[in-house]
């Protein structure tokens, strides 16, 4: 082990040098100043994954019936003074891949396999498993598992606030999903506790490991539910040595907006539906050629008309380009001219005796330009074709009944027109964003201003580069004769002036997830979305189009869908996207729920949907989940008191107090009270040991132990609210309390029969 250590320090004092003098490079050409910033990043992100291999660098060993054992690790290490031998296998290398898929029914030519656990840089404990079914026998072989001691030991461990990765106890079902293809949207179906989110993020970081040249440079795009969340799983990827991930919320894709303004379900639910999109277009549509009633504008004393008829047709015309909104707006401004012209031209210069226009072609152009420059024209330009944002546009749509009516004509009921109307400022909420999306897809942006200036920018560089060229194509020798000087290569003989130029143009020095994130247009190579039960039909199309290549890993369990979601099945949500280009794999173990917790997970799972089958449980802890009652008026004391309890009950473990939506401060300071380090808010810090949390905020997460607070009202605040709750009482790792107010719902009946119904 020590030896392993040595060449990875040796890695780290390079790669340290090498960016210290990379640093200490100051002025040169801006070719040398990006290499120089390129090299730096490099050097860093190299520091980062050496870093990150630090705990728990060699953790698994596999002897074979033939051949040198194998470590591995999370890193690869090879010693450079014997002909680069593999020291460490990194744990996505095919040769590594043994490690996790030999069981004694199919050894896969592995004898033992050996998992080492360490701290800092000591080895502090060794499981082995013998493979060898004549040598070892089968009794005591572990049934199913891999690696059963190191397997348990980890999910036994109380946590931390912050996801841990699961690269050293990969299960054979875990593996087949994070090494499948590439190509394609992969969907994973899990229950609770499948570890569907750390599949997922394994999965990212083999696909970075394989796919590494297209993948660092497309990024890959993990979505998850809310912030809280993406703080839980943060250093996941991080942990393996991966950089190139944007994590993100729905919420937060879109460049430059903060979507945090609540509004009600409903609102939500409505913004959600395909039929919006439609909303969206009829609304930019109803911008085009204003209501094209004919047009009249004040021209030199005189006034033009143009009749319905003939905007209707310059309108029909620009939509045929199918162009977007803002980049068709020349075409139409153009077409609009075109026939302002031809008015001035009928009246000033048309020869009736003759039927022809005396006018020339000089002629036009000065009337075409002298329109231009008119700001009466001007402003009928951009009344008959404007200018949008899709800022503006949802603001001006939400913030006017008139127009939401109208651009919800056949769409939306007049009840669905009154959730979506709002007073105008405020803020964007979540379920705004994927209609903003909509909104610029179909707006676009006139960019002939932006690209004028790079044209212009670009001849500039030329125009340098080329003078460079003479410069030193005159420095050549006078002295030669024609034949000797035409054997020699100049500087125009090696390189032209437009590729100089393009050599030495200041590039981007943002990395590639930065640019991405900037960059709504940004087409990323990957997208791992998680929770994905969750995401409306809106939102689905919105990260669609992030990703044209359809190489998604989607992973959730319909089970525990919210109001929000789309549909009620895989199929339903993905068919109107994707057709049937989609796969589907189930995990089927849970790892995080002991047996007691799921067989009372599985009574709501039934009455949820009788056909689903809820994960089998790997181990038993021996608790049972017990029952408080508490009066009516009275849930708050009692809840406070019970939390204190449990927290020092716990020790060093996490506990969440889980409570309905509607009653979350209310509850929430009643158990600050009792509790001094407890954390509630919208934003959450999980690495305090007490946390009060609402349903929605505990999606994806897990605790050492869990009290759920007023399950009535759970089921009562939402038609999901079997949802809700199974969600609630999935969280826990070791314990699960509940504490009713009222009437036990009758789905948690088995709480009334289960010994220790009150926590001891």
């Amino acid at each position: 082990m020590s030896m392993l250590y040595d060449h990875l320090d040796g890695l780290r004092d390079r790669a340290s040098g090498r960016l210290a003098q990379t640093l200490r490079q100051t002025g040169g050409t801006p070719q040398a100043r990006t290499e120089r910033d390129v090299n730096a990043v490099m050097y860093s992100q190299r520091l980062a994954q050496l870093d990150a291999a630090e705990n728990g660098l060699c953790f698994g060993r596999i002897d074979f019936h033939e051949g040198e054992p194998r470590y591995i690790g999370r890193m690869g290490i090879r010693d450079e003074a014997d002909d680069y031998e593999p020291l460490l296998l990194d744990w996505r290398a095919p040769a590594a891949r043994p490690f996790y898929l030999a069981t004694p029914v199919s050894p896969e030519g592995v004898r033992r396999r050996r998992h080492i656990k360490t701290l800092r840089r000591e080895v502090i404990r060794l499981d082995d498993e013998v493979l060898d079914l004549t040598a070892a026998g089968r009794d005591g072989l572990a049934d199913g598992l891999t690696g059963e001691a190191a397997l348990l030991a980890a999910l036994n461990a109380s946590r931390t606030g912050q996801m841990s990765d699961i690269v050293e106890t990969i299960q054979v079902e875990q593996d087949w999903i994070i090494r499948s293809p590439h190509k394609g949207v992969l969907v994973v179906q899990g229950g609770p506790g499948t570890g569907k989110t750390a599949v997922a993020l394994h999965r990212a970081a083999f696909l970075l490991y394989t796919h590494r040249e297209q993948l660092a440079r497309r990024v890959v795009l993990v979505i998850g539910p809310n912030p809280t969340f993406l703080r839980y799983v943060g250093q996941v990827l991080p942990s393996l040595g991966e950089t190139s991930v944007l994590m993100s919320t729905i919420a937060d894709l879109y460049p430059g907006v903060t979507a945090r303004r609540e509004e009600p379900v409903a609102a939500a639910q409505v913004k959600g539906r395909a039929g919006m999109a439609d909303v969206i277009a009829a609304a930019v549509r109803e911008r085009q050629a204003g209501a094209c009633s004919g047009l009249e504008v004040s021209h030199e004393r005189d006034v033009l008309r143009l009749d319905r008829r003939t905007c209707a047709r310059i309108r029909d015309r620009v939509r045929r380009s199918r162009l977007p909104h803002n980049q068709a707006r020349p075409v139409a401004h153009r077409l609009l001219i075109d026939a302002l012209v031809r008015r001035v031209a009928g009246r000033i210069g048309f020869d009736v005796l003759g039927g022809r226009n005396l006018l020339s072609d000089e002629d036009l152009a000065d009337i075409r330009g002298e329109l231009r420059e008119s700001p009466q024209v001007r402003a009928a330009l951009e009344a008959f074709w404007p200018s949008l944002t899709p800022h503006g546009l949802l603001a001006e749509l939400f913030s006017s009944p008139e127009r939401l009516a109208s651009a919800g004509a056949g769409l939306l009921t007049p009840e669905e027109c009154s959730l979506l109307a709002r007073e105008p400022g405020g803020g964007w909420t979540p379920a705004d964003v994927p209609l903003l999306d909509e909104a610029a897809e179909l707006l676009g942006e006139d960019d002939r201003a932006a690209r004028a200036r790079g044209e212009r920018e670009r001849r500039r560089r030329i125009a340098y580069a080329r003078g460079v060229l003479d410069l030193a194509y005159g420095s050549r020798s006078v002295d030669l004769n024609p034949e000797e000087e035409a054997e020699i290569l100049s500087a125009y003989d090696i390189l032209d002036a437009e590729r100089l130029a393009e050599r030495y143009e200041e590039d981007d020095d943002r990395t590639a997830v930065e640019r991405a994130e900037a960059d709504r247009t940004w087409a990323f190579g990957h997208i791992v979305i998680d929770e994905a039960q969750e995401l409306s039909t809106m939102a689905w199309r919105m990260l669609i189009r992030r990703c044209p290549t359809k190489s998604m890993t989607v992973v959730g369990d319909m089970a525990q869908a919210s109001d929000l979601a789309g549909g009620s099945s895989w199929q339903q949500v993905l068919e109107p996207h994707l057709g049937d280009r989609w796969r589907l794999e189930r995990l089927t173990i849970n790892y995080r729920t002991p047996a007691e917790i799921a067989d009372l997970a599985s009574d709501v799972l039934a009455e949820i949907d009788p056909e689903l089958h809820p994960p089998r449980p790997v181990r038993e802890t021996g608790i049972q989940p017990w029952l408080r009652q508490a009066r009516a008026g009275e849930l708050g004391s009692v809840l406070g008191v019970t939390a204190a309890a449990e927290s020092e009950r716990i020790g060093a473990g996490r506990l969440a107090v889980i409570v309905p939506g509607s009653r979350l401060e209310e509850l929430a300071q009643a158990v600050a009270d009792m509790v001094p380090d407890v954390v509630s808010a919208d934003d959450p810090d999980l690495d305090r040991p007490v946390v009060v949390l609402s349903v929605s905020q505990a999606k994806g997460l897990e605790f050492d132990a869990v009290i759920v607070a007023d399950p009535g009202r759970i089921l009562a605040d939402s038609p999901h609210g079997l949802n809700d709750l199974y969600v609630a009482i999935t969280r826990a790792t070791q314990r699960l309390g509940v504490v009713c107010e009222g009437d036990l719902p009758e789905v948690l009946a088995r709480l009334r029969k289960m010994q220790g119904a009150e926590p001891g």
